[in-house]
């Protein structure tokens, strides 16, 4: 019982501090993996973060507006462990584009609730410029990688083709393994090997095109 209720007085410190929208972020964000983004209200989070349910108030407008800062959020780890794979190889390498998709896919693995709702919560995302953005630039690391990779500028159409082509193959593998939808074969396969093939097949046409 004490435990508990020094939880609660740290949880209540630390919103007097002003991290009540952090905090908010965080507990939303253990929901959404445990119930799905449908498995919570935002007076469950305040609870669970040791304030009153009128607080979450001050800094989301409603359910949707913190889901939506939540996914914004997301977008920002995305963002930076693909980056961090892709610089983890040579600057044109097919390695540094598998790199960006392993990223990715360790991402929806590791978040499955979250990656779920980055890709699955419309309501509020066409009128929401911050996400549009921050979805663009995910979109762009891949398009930059495989620029560098054909020697091309990045506003060639042969990156852009190449990027897409990626993306959708890695996200429908990422889809497929969160969901346990790969065949017996395919899940025996190393996720490296995967990454390297369809690079390689992809990036080589466009080569060739």
């Amino acid at each position: 019982m004490s435990d508990t209720h020094d939880t609660v007085q740290e949880k209540r410190a630390s919103y007097h501090h002003g991290d009540l929208r952090g905090q908010l972020l965080t507990v939303v964000r253990e929901l959404v993996e445990a119930h799905g983004p449908e498995g919570f209200s935002v007076a469950e989070a305040a609870r669970r973060a040791g304030v009153s349910t009128a607080a979450p108030y001050k800094h989301f407008k409603d359910r949707v507006d913190l889901l939506n800062a939540l996914v914004s959020d997301a977008m920002d780890r995305l963002s930076w462990q693909m980056s961090q794979e892709r610089d983890r190889h040579p600057a044109g390498s097919l390695e540094a584009v598998a790199g960006i998709g392993n990223a990715y896919i360790t991402f929806a693995k590791t978040e499955p609730g979250i990656f779920r709702l980055m890709f699955g919560l419309t309501e509020g995302h066409d009128e929401n410029t911050c996400l549009q953005e921050k979805g663009e630039a995910c979109f762009l690391i891949v398009v930059k990688a495989c620029a560098d990779y054909l020697g091309v500028d990045t506003d060639d159409q042969s990156a852009a083709r190449s990027a897409y082509m990626l993306w959708t193959s890695v996200h429908g593998h990422a889809f497929l393994s969160i969901d346990n939808k790969n065949t017996t074969e395919l899940k025996s396969m190393e996720e490296w090997d995967f990454l390297m093939s369809v690079g390689r097949g992809i990036l080589s046409a466009q080569m060739k095109a």
